[in-house]
């Protein structure tokens, strides 16, 4: 009895949307477990009766995920348009012209604070369905802990978003400016631990506000010297209070051990994007780049998510982590399967697909009713920008069924280890073309000089 009734709850947790985080999901439990010992256990679910498959397919149409995944999607876009409208306006800051490698940190600290919030959701909701939040104490210290870890996690990295984007910089600079690399690694601290305590809050513009405002008020006091390394030191300091908090729930404490690695690559790929992002933002040939780089990232980051959250909920649903069903048993399928094929996930992933045209539209619309000569209005440009977008999109979606494939395949939780991938992978892959696309209308529409600007973007510090 009690077996029937834990299917029905994670019937019912399909069929509600899990649009920019995981749903809940109590088989999620069982994650952390075959991850730590090894051990695989198989069960009955591996053999899932195709009529029932059948049933589950004609239960999500297409109409039905595209109703589910619209509103949130047209709500994060909306925020993630007056997101890159404040980082236009930003990067005419005196400190982001001084400072310049405040610019590469923007991908990394809003993917950072994306990332926190969907894997601290995934472990709230799944200590919800297992009814161990229904205490008050207990409900208390599992909230109290997993708000430790995050603060843990976004101080750390956040440090170290800091470093890599020095690192990324180092090799065109002839010399460290000291004061300035102070600012640069405490902006970045502060902005990841005050990002992580507003993780109910719309992400890039929190994340966008607090770093422009933070570093300013840094530089502007950049010759009081002491000042910056020790604000950054006293906010490194808080993190054995954090760690002490995080004990007292002992299941946390794993995540400490094992849970920094997807976080730490995630950065680091989106660091790279954010090094694009630097180089090109102040040239003319690459006007708009600002304002269309929070969209064109977080669109495609959002779609990916959703569609690794509902194949991470199927497999939970038909599944026990360490085996995959019948037919998912190839880590590189066929794209044609991915995208045209009657299963439920190539259902939503071709819903998916269809909004991102239309919401691309809707957004650099509304961007240029707003600020329109932030953009060009080359009709060219708006062409590529479109086919950008889908190209981005349809890589991230593919491999978000190769990554839950193989991260399923050794019994780890694919809503925690192939979202952040997946995520920076977004980020790089919408700022690179992103600047392609600037870079081909800037010469279809009489640039010249190619090797000149390629010499300048390489060589020249930003």
């Amino acid at each position: 009895m009690e077996g029937t009734e834990a299917r029905q709850r994670r019937l019912e947790g399909y069929s509600r949307p899990k649009e920019l985080g995981p749903s809940p999901d109590h088989s999620a439990g069982r994650l952390a477990e075959a991850s730590e010992d090894g051990h695989q256990e198989v069960s009955e679910s591996q053999n899932v009766d195709p009529k029932s498959l059948e049933a589950e397919h004609s239960r999500e149409s297409a109409l039905v995920i595209g109703f589910q995944v619209l509103l949130p999607f047209l709500l994060a876009g909306l925020g993630l348009s007056w997101a890159g409208l404040l980082l236009n306006y930003f990067q005419h800051w005196s400190v982001f012209q001084e400072v310049k490698d405040l610019l590469t940190l923007v991908p990394p600290l809003v993917g950072l604070k994306g990332n926190l919030e969907m894997t601290l959701a995934s472990r709230l909701s799944t200590s919800a369905n297992t009814g161990q939040i229904d205490d008050r104490q207990e409900r208390n210290r599992i909230i109290s802990s997993n708000l430790a870890v995050v603060q843990v996690q976004a101080t750390i990295v956040g440090l170290l978003a800091a470093l890599a984007s020095l690192l990324l910089g180092v090799i065109s600079r002839e010399e460290l400016d000291w004061t300035k690399v102070a600012v640069l690694c405490t902006s970045s601290v502060i902005t990841a631990f005050l990002a992580a305590l507003a993780l109910a809050s719309l992400g890039d513009l929190i994340t966008l506000s607090i770093l422009a405002l933070i570093s300013s008020f840094f530089y502007r006091h950049r010759e009081t010297w002491y000042l910056t390394p020790l604000v950054c030191v006293g906010f490194m300091a808080l993190t054995p209070l954090w760690i002490f908090i995080a004990k007292q729930n002992p299941p946390i404490m794993k995540i400490l051990k094992y849970g920094w690695f997807p976080i730490i690559l995630a950065m680091v790929i989106s660091s790279f994007g954010g090094l694009i992002l630097s180089r090109t933002i102040s040239k003319h040939q690459f006007k708009g780049m600002a304002v269309l780089t929070p969209v064109i990232c977080g669109v495609g980051g959002n779609l990916v998510a959703i569609q690794t959250s509902r194949i991470s909920t199927f497999l939970h649903m038909w599944s026990t982590p360490g085996v995959l069903p019948v037919q998912m048993k190839r880590f590189w399928p066929n794209p044609c399967l991915i995208f045209c094929s009657s299963e439920v996930n190539s259902v939503s992933a071709r819903v998916l697909l269809f909004l991102v045209i239309p919401g691309h539209l809707i957004f650099f619309y509304l961007i240029c009713l707003v600020e329109g000569q932030a953009v060009t209005s080359s009709k060219i440009f708006v062409l590529l920008y479109l086919v950008a977008a889908m190209i981005q999109v349809v890589i991230l979606l593919y491999l978000a069924e190769v990554m839950v494939r193989l991260t399923w395949h050794q019994a780890l939780d694919p809503d925690n280890h192939c979202i952040p991938y997946l995520t920076g992978l977004g980020d790089l892959l919408g700022t690179s073309l992103l600047a392609l696309c600037f870079l081909l209308d800037w010469l279809l529409t009489g640039g010249a000089d190619l090797a000149q600007l390629v010499s300048e973007l390489v060589s020249v510090p930003p």
